[in-house]
């Protein structure tokens, strides 16, 4: 359920609970608002939950090789630079 579809549950729950004075033998229809108010709020909780979780940012491992065993680093042509990235420890991109 997207932010559309969880303002849309708000407000219709909004409208049952509080502007529909009409009376149901069998069903309380402030009730039914109420919940479908309910349903729309954790909807848009939820959605907001998992936004934030997709934006984390991807941390980057640098690893820098030496040739010969030197201890000095040589010249930019014989180094090896390896980059990594990890997603929240694994080390593939989540799905989109």
């Amino acid at each position: 359920m997207g932010i559309g579809a969880s303002i849309f549950l708000i407000a219709i729950g909004a409208i049952v609970a509080f502007g529909v004075n009409y009376q149901l033998s069998w069903l309380d229809l402030s009730v039914v608002g109420w919940v479908l108010m309910l349903s729309g709020i954790t909807g848009l909780v939820l959605t907001f939950y998992f936004w934030n979780r997709r934006r984390q940012a991807a941390t980057t491992v640098e690893e820098r090789r030496y040739y010969n065993g030197r201890s000095t680093p040589p010249p930019p042509a014989q180094t090896e630079v390896r980059e990594r990235r990890y997603y929240n420890g694994r080390s593939t991109p989540p799905p989109r």
